[in-house]
């Protein structure tokens, strides 16, 4: 066809053959013999793969708090700089935690008040209060907290996952992303980078219209006709540049929008849900707006095969994130936010049988600190050096600490937790091993943990 060819025109001239059957009897052929091969093709970029060992965990759900929490605040507990607020140290004027800390659930893991939803999940959840990451900006941090590294953009850790394990759902990507906004660092987030196109996250911003196009226009058999030949034109110009591999990656995409179009609306359709389910969530029905419709559709996409999905709250009434420097009481209506939804989930999960196979991790870029040069000061900066996360299900040991800090909370005392070791024992739990997940690119091979990370042994079951 001429590339001056009116768009719609070309539109109408493949519907045009694949409606009416104008296919060459060989073309026919061939087109029928490639579409039944595509189901057993073991070089189909998303096909399902087994893991290198025997797995924990089948998906992970990452709970990401865009911005910087506070650890001192959260889940990293400090009575003596309670004691000490005010005194000056390291040049900084010493800032009690703003929220009363108490015992929560049968382990008596301290938790802030913040937080008393996800308190009483406590005995399912392993805190980790000694890890660390390489940059105190944001964007270098959430490079390093999703794709290894502060000084590169690299893929991202549900694309890893995503290129390691494939999808056992076709017809739905193997990593989605639910996201209102953008959160610091954009799409890097979920960016596939270097690996091939298919394993970069769906995001999911307007849960009016979730995915666009998800609707198809045509009648099912009209626009199963004329994909089958726009597919095999695909191929067949695939077939004449074999060394370019994003452009299979590309054309197994545009197959998984295909499906996506099957099975996408029934999974964001929560017109079946209880009224008990909704409650439990603080969803009002018919709603789907916040961290609670995030939470809610993280558990329906983990039924469904999704590998990876990652939940990012960028915040609400107005504020943009965590990120707390004027004034820490916006974590207030931040935790406000997400502390029902997410105790819902891991209860969910649990309730269903699933939670001992989801793999649920909550963490933030850095922390911020226990101090500040001005006395005065309502809020508090960034702190990478020591902060807080916690990982719950897939095999991971519930009503646990792991790590500590100084009395303070400004450097790690005790087991430190490297943001590559988060991400050697995520895979693990996947049945992965971070040392031999590797895609060869610009002349070396490189994975997500980079040259380091070591598997967090004492915290697995």
């Amino acid at each position: 066809m001429s590339s001056n060819l009116n768009p719609n025109s070309r539109r109408h001239f493949v519907k045009s053959l694949a409606s009416a059957s104008l296919l060459l009897p060989g073309m026919m052929h061939e087109l029928l013999a490639q579409t039944a091969s595509q189901t057993t093709d073991p070089a189909n970029p998303l096909a399902a793969k087994a893991p290198m060992f025997p797995a924990k965990a089948k998906r992970v759900i990452f709970l990401y708090m865009s911005g910087g929490a506070s650890h001192v605040d959260t889940f990293d507990y400090k009575p003596k700089l309670i004691r000490d607020t005010g005194k000056s140290y390291k040049g900084d004027f010493l800032s009690a935690p703003r929220w009363d800390f108490k015992r929560y659930a049968k382990c008596d893991t301290m938790v802030s008040s913040l937080f008393p939803h996800v308190g009483s999940m406590m005995d399912e959840i392993c805190v980790i209060n000694s890890m660390k990451n390489d940059f105190p900006n944001h964007v270098q941090a959430v490079m390093g907290l999703h794709g290894g590294s502060v000084v590169q953009q690299r893929p991202s850790m549900g694309s890893w996952i995503s290129y390691g394990l494939g999808t056992v759902n076709t017809n739905l990507p193997s990593f989605m992303v639910l996201a209102s906004e953008m959160p610091y660092g954009g799409s890097l987030v979920w960016d596939a980078n270097f690996l091939p196109a298919c394993h970069e996250g769906v995001h999911v911003d307007n849960p009016t219209e979730p995915i666009q196009n998800m609707i198809p226009t045509d009648l099912r058999e009209v626009q199963d006709k004329e994909l089958g030949l726009i597919n095999y034109f695909n191929t067949k110009h695939e077939s004449t540049r074999e060394s370019d591999r994003m452009l299979a990656a590309r054309i197994k995409s545009f197959e998984t929008a295909h499906g996506m179009q099957v099975q996408a609306p029934e999974a964001f359709d929560l017109t079946k849900e209880t009224d008990a389910t909704l409650a439990m969530y603080g969803l009002e029905r018919g709603s789907t707006k916040g961290f609670a419709w995030q939470c809610l559709m993280a558990r329906r996409l983990a039924e469904r095969g999704v590998r990876f999905i990652e939940l990012i709250d960028i915040g609400s009434l107005q504020l943009v994130n965590w990120d707390a420097h004027a004034d820490m009481q916006t974590h207030v209506p931040l935790a406000r936010n997400v502390d029902q939804p997410i105790a819902a989930l891991l209860k969910d999960l649990k309730s269903r049988g699933m939670l001992d196979e989801t793999l649920v991790v909550w963490s933030t870029e850095f922390g911020r600190t226990p101090g500040d040069p001005n006395p005065q000061a309502k809020g508090r900066a960034h702190h990478a050096s020591c902060y807080s996360s916690w990982m719950a299900g897939g095999g991971i040991k519930g009503g646990i600490t792991y790590g500590s800090s100084d009395d303070y909370g400004y450097e790690i005392a005790q087991n430190e937790c490297h943001v590559h070791d988060l991400h050697a024992t995520m895979l693990n739990q996947l049945g992965i091993d971070h040392t031999k997940l590797t895609y060869r690119h610009a002349g070396r091979d490189y994975r997500l943990t980079d040259v380091s990370g070591h598997v967090i042994k004492d915290i697995l079951v």
